[in-house]
């Protein structure tokens, strides 16, 4: 059920608050903009009330706050805050506006704070009173429900320790309010813990270098807490397995055979290959022929109607056993698959100009004709597998002693086939979610042994791979190979700094229009370069490669370690500043991870740090 209820104006929530003495409160709002926007509409009324005392106490806070971050001077919003004693808290702000923020909550001089729900995970100011304003949040992938947990951390900030004998969670009415729903989540458990512990690059050279073999690391990996529910699948599916083996070798025990149960599921195994190969194998020469019609006639590829016919057609689509065809003339035709006589090898494109090009070749000799398999040398192939399967089928049955003894064996073993093969099942499952654990790893650690950071057939980290475990950043494959490739060599501060801002940005932030020098152009597509080979090698292996680089972050960390003041950046790109200060931060301690790698790449390591000290000037600070 939906609630459709009229949103409550924040300067009558305030002033509701006030009148029942539930001040100061924490009103959580669903995205930064209507936060900014509650504060101003409260900081604008003039039936708030206002202590000119505790005006006077911000003042002096706000000033000796401002003589180590001077930056808070300039903000927009401070004129609202000492006034009126109401603000706005989310990530939209620089870190140096929200702790002066939080240090006036926190000594009871504020009425109201208005805050994205992440506010509740990240700080400790309690007030008397929270407001939840939707049943809903705003996500980097769009709107969802709140969680359990989420909503929680909201409301164990109702209550202040020395002052309340109790705090308030009040629900304000919204287009999005669903008290049904809050009721439940308040009541339900703690959403369960989701580890963070990825298959990255960096995490497998570490292990690696550590534990000196990939069963090692593979053991750690199936043990770790973000597998714990696969963990429990195996377990359990194991425990399942050994009651079948041991079901298989009771009765084994109960017939008097000289078997055991591995006899049992390999006799099964057997037989299903030999099924499998039988089920491939054409009885006569026409299924053959049929067989490879369908694998070859494709929309595209010039066929003729019978082996000896000189008309061609040129295949449009094919439907099941029909062929949807055009004459050289341009009429259409309808072939059955099975009248299919000549199939040619180029493929062509169903357009004008590619459609005259199909028949010219043909009668121009520029087209080969795909040779038709001969089926005795299939089935002769696959016929002498089988007859190797059923040879070891027997061996298994011969073990069991003599002639009436294989007799009875052979009975047991066919007998005993449904049991075996849930064993096999059980055992490819298990092999499954292993997989499902260790092929992340697996792909990677091809990756890394392509590009030379370790050494797969020795289970070794190579000197390369020493240092690039030490490279802690979002693209350390990346970050890397531009090291060790000489892009980093003789950069300037601005460019080292666009060039690491182009990775460590999210790549769907947006920051304005400004544009980039020509020489951090040139090292871009230097870059890009890498990229392009990296993400090559990364498809081949089955990893996602990493996103695009962010041009617009690059020329935002060109500008800013160009020299650029700070307001003038905020105001060129249209970002907000915490997304300013969180992309530039991420920037500079990229840069001071490379310049970590003194030792093995000295050069990188002194343009970096260099870069480091001027992207995290203030505000910027980490």
């Amino acid at each position: 059920m939906r609630y459709r209820l009229p949103e409550l104006p924040a300067p009558k929530l305030i002033s509701a608050l006030r009148g029942y003495t539930l001040l100061p409160a924490i009103v959580f709002m669903p995205t930064r903009r209507r936060c900014d926007e509650a504060a101003l509409e409260v900081a604008s009324d003039r039936q708030q009330k206002t202590d000119s005392e505790r005006q006077a106490r911000r003042e002096t806070i706000f000033a000796e706050f401002a003589e180590s971050h001077p930056e808070v001077r300039t903000h927009k919003h401070r004129k609202m805050l000492l006034r009126a004693g109401v603000a706005s808290h989310h990530a939209g702000h620089i870190p140096s506006w929200k702790l002066v923020i939080e240090k006036m909550m926190s000594s009871g001089l504020l009425d109201a704070i208005f805050a994205t729900s992440t506010v509740a995970a990240g700080v400790d100011f309690p007030a008397r009173t929270v407001v939840v304003t939707n049943a809903d949040t705003r996500g980097n992938d769009g709107w969802r429900s709140l969680q359990a947990s989420e909503l929680q951390q909201m409301t164990g900030r109702a209550g202040r320790r020395g002052k309340d004998k109790v705090g308030f969670c009040v629900l304000a009415p919204s287009n999005f309010q669903n008290p049904p729903r809050i009721a439940s989540l308040l009541k339900a458990p703690p959403d369960p813990l989701v580890s963070q512990f990825r298959a990255t690059y960096t995490s497998l050279v570490n292990l690696l270098d550590a534990f000196k073999s990939f069963e090692q690391v593979r053991d750690i990996a199936e043990k770790s807490f973000a597998f714990r529910d696969t963990a429990r699948q195996v377990e359990r599916l194991g425990s399942e397995l050994q009651k079948r083996l041991d079901g298989i070798v009771t009765r084994i025990s109960a017939a008097g055979l000289r078997l055991s149960a591995n006899d049992a599921c390999g006799f099964e195994r057997l037989f299903s290959a030999k099924s499998r190969l039988q089920d491939k194998l054409p009885a006569t020469r026409a299924e053959l022929r049929i067989k490879w019609l369908r694998e070859t006639v494709s929309p595209g590829r010039v066929v003729t109607k019978g082996k000896n016919h000189r008309k061609f057609y040129l295949v449009l689509n094919v439907f099941g056993d029909k062929v949807m065809a055009m004459r050289e003339d341009g009429t259409g035709a309808t072939l059955a698959l099975g009248q299919t006589g000549k199939v040619y090898f180029k493929s062509y494109r169903l357009d004008e100009r590619s459609l005259e090009d199909a028949f010219r070749d043909i009668h121009e000799d520029r087209n080969p004709e795909i040779e038709e398999p001969r089926p005795n040398l299939s089935a002769g192939d696959e016929t002498d597998a089988v007859e190797v399967i059923e040879t070891a089928m027997r061996a298994i049955a011969s073990r069991a002693g003599d002639e009436d003894a294989r007799t009875r064996a052979e009975s047991f073993l066919w007998e005993i086939m449904p049991e075996a093969d849930a064993v096999e099942s059980l055992r490819l499952d298990i092999a499954a979610l292993r997989d499902e654990i260790w092929m992340p790893f697996e792909r990677r650690a091809r990756v890394l042994d392509h590009f030379g950071y370790i050494d797969v057939a020795r289970h070794e980290v190579t000197e390369s791979g020493k240092w690039l475990a030490d490279l802690r950043v979002d693209r350390p494959l990346l970050a890397g190979e531009a090291i060790r490739r000489g892009v980093f060599s003789g950069l300037e501060v601005k460019n080292a700094a666009a060039l690491m801002a182009s990775i460590a940005a999210d790549p769907d932030r947006d920051f304005g229009d400004l544009y980039l020098s020509e020489e951090v152009l040139g090292i871009i597509t230097r870059f890009d370069d890498i990229i392009y080979e990296v993400s090559s090698v990364e498809w081949k292996h089955g990893v996602e490669p990493a996103p695009q680089m962010n041009m617009s972050a690059a020329a935002a960390a060109e500008a800013w370690a160009g020299g650029i003041a700070w307001p003038e950046l905020v105001r060129r790109t249209g970002a907000e500043e915490g997304d300013l200060v969180r992309l530039l931060a991420r920037t500079g301690e990229a840069l001071r991870q490379i310049a970590n790698l003194s030792v093995s790449q000295p050069e990188a390591a002194a343009i970096a740090r260099n870069a480091a000290e001027t992207v995290l000037r203030e505000p910027v600070r980490q």
